[in-house]
């Protein structure tokens, strides 16, 4: 008899195990994906530079027309055409090298995210400069500057190391 807890654990590894898996997320784009690759425990297909034998080969469920091929390929290879080995080949493997190591464009992607947050954010700089932000302090303006360094030279302020120092008294200007 099934019991409650029992009913509810099932349903929630029924429910949660697709949603844990990258498996799902391709069988939900469109790629065939068997049932035996949502299992874990299962040896699955990789295209990866650093792994070039896969545990599985890439097609695994074969048409008539791929096994008569696999039955060819036990004889002599010599019989076979090119493009009959490069069918084999692609049964075993999806990708070759050259097309593993081959770029995407998801640089550009990248590069005009960027540049779209860079410009919203010079956007809005520019938005708080104008309306957010007032006018500039007066005691920024060179002139305030200018009399407020005379009024320092004058107070002789930090005399031995600091503003004062680089002041000549005698000759009323810069050292």
């Amino acid at each position: 008899m099934l019991t409650s807890r029992a009913l509810v654990r099932g349903l929630k590894s029924w429910f949660w195990r697709p949603l844990s898996s990258t498996s799902s997320v391709q069988a939900a784009h469109g790629k065939d994906v068997s049932p035996d690759v949502l299992d874990p425990s299962v040896p699955q297909y990789n295209n990866r530079l650093d792994t070039p034998l896969s545990d599985v080969p890439f097609v695994r469920n074969l048409n008539s027309e791929q096994r008569q091929l696999k039955e060819k390929e036990k004889g002599p290879w010599t019989k076979l055409t090119k493009e009959e080995k490069i069918a084999l080949y692609r049964l075993t493997h999806e990708l070759t090298y050259p097309e593993m190591r081959r770029g995407s464009s998801e640089w550009k992607t990248v590069l005009g995210g960027v540049f779209i947050f860079l410009g919203f954010s010079g956007m809005l700089v520019w938005w708080q400069r104008i309306f957010v932000f007032g006018e500039v302090p007066h005691t920024l303006s060179d002139e305030w500057v200018e009399k407020q360094t005379q009024r320092m030279i004058d107070m002789r302020i930090n005399p031995i190391g600091g503003f004062a120092y680089h002041w000549d008294y005698a000759k009323k200007q810069w050292k």
